[in-house]
């Protein structure tokens, strides 16, 4: 699973910044979203906690200047994006072609 490793190198950056009190939240979002994956799906939940670590690493950029941070987020960004395109809807080419 993507979203766990990513997750994972999260929280080791968190630590390397002296981040303790969000390791801890990381690590209940995890839990609570653990129970969902039956009932929702895995790709469901990858992407729900892709969007949790993309939040905690977009407020991590302001307060640090830390590339790290940086190429972290954007590898957070380009998994998200990549499961999201499994839920998104294909237009109905309905209205091509009319004027």
């Amino acid at each position: 699973m993507k979203a766990l490793e990513i997750l994972e190198n999260l929280k080791k950056l968190c630590e390397e910044l002296n981040e303790g009190a969000l390791i801890q939240r990381i690590d209940s979002f995890i839990k609570l979203n653990e129970g969902l994956e039956t009932k929702k799906g895995k790709e469901f939940i990858e992407v729900s906690l892709l969007g949790f670590a993309e939040g905690i690493l977009t407020t991590l950029k302001t307060k640090y200047k830390n590339e790290k941070i940086s190429e972290l987020l954007e590898e957070t960004k380009k998994a998200r994006e990549e499961l999201e395109q499994k839920f998104r809807r294909a237009k109905i080419p309905y209205f091509e072609g009319q004027t």
